[in-house]
């Protein structure tokens, strides 16, 4: 088993010196993703090259795709002069893309002298507004910068808990004789949030978005966030990327497929463009549960692997389909698993093994150049049979998505409208062997409340300038918990479904102990200079569980950030 592990990182460090020009790739939360959207649906057709259902995108590939629409590589130059006013650019989405261009110099061809600071710091640093070193050199480009984030709260009914995030970091990015492309971040962050993430963190043992933490003054967290990949081609259509990070797959505020939601992972990812096909495959390695604070214990591994296949179908529409399996084996692989083509369950039988495998389709679809609707459908255990029967039957573990995105709305520049809706049934993602649970870290794969839910979100962004970012985001759900005597709403995807399931049947979405919640955010950032932004944020958060108290959450908060996103509370 060594030899063949070994085998495999050889063939795979072999790869880049047979491949050709390397990128990176953007941050998830990239201040420009919502820009990347904005364009695709002003083209009014799905991106030719195929990169907004999987994320983090490709640098090189956003540039270029931007460069191919575009008259001129000059960012304050309209990109469009067509009669269709829904082809032209806003003055902010022309201060967006000349800050895409900023922030990725070395994909852009030409002429870059436009991007240059008139005055650097020192004149050694911040030679160009967006890198506080930045290298050109004849095989080689890097640029570093750093990272800082300090935001102070009030939690209006936890007045005695002192509530910040704190975090400093270095992020660094570049290519290596056009065949290797590398990214690496390192970020040291303390945080003490609002009572009910401190519940969630002490209910899970975990910090979502993160993996070991140590408890920080009693009610905080300390934690260490470093991520970092290298990527390079195969061949022409083929790009390799080995990295500790996280991945997402889908076009809407949640996923149910893959979201960035846990915390980092080590994986290998293949990515395949063949003219409309884009085919991804993605293969994790997990840990079942979190490390404690007092042990040195290895943390058990788990495993992932996942398939997502998407193909513009026509201009305005774009289908994929997925298949994901998550399995538990004595340290080891299966490299059954690493097979791209057979499926999953095909596989499982030939390897006489029952692991969680689930399987999925999504779609995106561009209407009037204004409209984006979108959706998602997940399986992880179906019977025909049992639906027709009586659909309250525990095995049907399905999950839906329903998604809308309108641009400029009432004709007014860069106000923007997000509309999703999300249902998971019962016991979806759960397992009966507690290794093979769609989790990682003590923390879910994909949506955060698990399974056995309802959920809504609106989200209204407006740019009224390039500096002002201005948003709104409501979220609603209901959800039924398992009850204080035991039995199993199949709602907690930690426990096995075998246990405390007193019943095959009566298990309807919601059922158990009723919950309710809402969480509304209002965010107000300012960009003071390029990727330095002042924070003014409030958020409102009521829940609601059976008969209990309600548990009421108001902060407000100010902050300052440099290349880094905004830290949000959205469950």
């Amino acid at each position: 088993m060594q030899f063949s592990k070994c085998s495999l990182w050889l063939a795979l460090l072999a790869i880049p010196f047979f491949s050709a020009a390397q990128s990176t790739y953007l941050q998830q939360q990239s201040k420009h993703l919502h820009f990347i959207d904005r364009l695709e649906l002003k083209t009014g057709t799905v991106s030719d090259l195929n990169f907004t259902s999987t994320k983090p995108y490709d640098r090189r590939y956003a540039v270029q795709w931007l460069g191919a629409k575009a008259d001129s590589m000059l960012a304050h130059t309209p990109l469009f002069y067509n009669q269709d006013t829904a082809l032209r650019l806003s003055k902010a989405d022309q201060y967006n893309l000349r800050s895409l261009y900023l922030n990725n110099q070395e994909w852009v061809t030409g002429d870059r002298s436009s991007f240059n600071s008139k005055k650097p710091f020192l004149k050694k640093f911040y030679k160009t507004p967006a890198s506080f070193i930045e290298k050109y050199g004849d095989d080689f480009f890097i640029a570093i910068n750093p990272m800082i984030s300090y935001r102070q709260s009030v939690e209006l009914n936890n007045t005695d808990q002192n509530i910040f995030i704190n975090q400093r970091g270095l992020n660094v990015r570049g290519n290596v004789g056009n065949r290797v492309g590398f990214s690496a971040m390192a970020m040291d962050v303390q945080e003490r949030g609002p009572l009910f993430v401190q519940n969630w963190i002490d209910s899970l043992d975990a910090v979502p978005g993160a993996n070991f933490h140590k408890t920080f003054k009693q009610t905080g967290v300390d934690y260490f966030d470093a991520r970092g990949s290298f990527t390079f081609n195969a061949a022409k259509y083929i790009n390799f990327q080995i990295g500790y990070d996280r991945n997402f797959i889908g076009n809407g505020c949640r996923s149910l497929m893959l979201s960035e939601f846990a915390g980092n992972q080590l994986f290998v990812k293949l990515n395949t463009r063949i003219w409309k096909f884009n085919y991804q495959n993605l293969f994790m390695e997990l840990h079942t549960n979190s490390k404690s604070n007092s042990t040195n214990a290895l943390v058990p591994k788990k495993y992932a692997a996942m398939h997502h296949l998407s193909m513009n179908v026509l201009p305005w529409l774009n289908i994929g389909l997925f298949e994901g399996v998550v399995f538990g084996r004595k340290d080891k692989f299966e490299f059954g698993y690493m097979n791209p083509i057979i499926f999953y369950r095909t596989i499982e039988g030939n390897l006489g093994s029952s692991d969680n495998a689930l399987v999925g389709a999504d779609f995106k679809a561009n209407l009037f150049k204004r409209v984006q609707l979108y959706g998602q459908l997940i399986i992880d255990e179906f019977n025909f049979s049992e639906l027709r029967n009586d659909r309250s039957w525990w095995g049907n573990k399905t999950g839906s998505q329903l998604g809308l995105k309108y641009i400029d709305v009432a004709n007014v520049n860069n106000l923007d409208l997000q509309l999703e809706w999300n249902t998971v049934r019962p016991f979806t993602y759960s397992h009966f062997d507690s290794v093979s649970s769609y989790t990682h870290y003590n923390q879910p794969l994909a949506h955060p409340l698990g399974a056995n839910f309802n959920e809504v979100i609106a989200v209204l962004r407006y740019q009224p300038t390039g500096k002002l970012n201005l948003t709104g985001r409501l979220i609603y759900w209901k959800q039924g918990l398992d009850s204080a005597s035991g039995r199993n709403a199949g709602s907690d995807i930690f426990r096995l479904n075998t246990d405390g399931r007193t019943s095959n049947y009566g298990y309807t979405t919601t059922n158990g102990v009723a919950s309710k919640g809402i969480n509304a955010l209002f965010l107000a950032s300012y960009e003071v200079y390029e990727n330095i932004f002042i924070d003014a944020n409030l958020l409102l958060r009521r829940f609601k569980k059976g008969n209990d108290a309600s548990q009421n959450t108001t902060m407000l908060g100010l902050g300052v950030r440099m290349n880094l996103w905004f830290r949000e509370y959205d469950y």
